[in-house]
């Protein structure tokens, strides 16, 4: 049997839809916290994508194509 994890040690995706309001309840939300978990993101994107030994053109196209939906969201507000 593998070890009991807790629950706020469980990532989002092995939580249970039943679990989700008490994990939620457990997460930071202070700037700070909201602040280390977009640099764990950039980090853990960084990562996989840019700092890699054979690196292939992934993750800028990924940075690109995100650029040219934000552009489009911006030109066409109404939508």
């Amino acid at each position: 049997l593998p070890p009991a994890v807790l629950l706020k040690d469980m990532k989002l995706m092995d939580v249970k839809l039943g679990q989700l309001p008490s994990w939620l309840a457990m997460r930071d939300f202070t700037p700070g916290g909201i602040l280390s978990g977009i640099r764990r993101g950039y980090d853990r994107y960084y990562n996989k994508y840019i700092n890699v030994r054979k690196g292939g053109l992934g993750g800028i196209s990924m940075v690109l194509a995100g650029y040219v939906v934000i552009s489009y969201i911006w030109s066409y507000s109404h939508i």
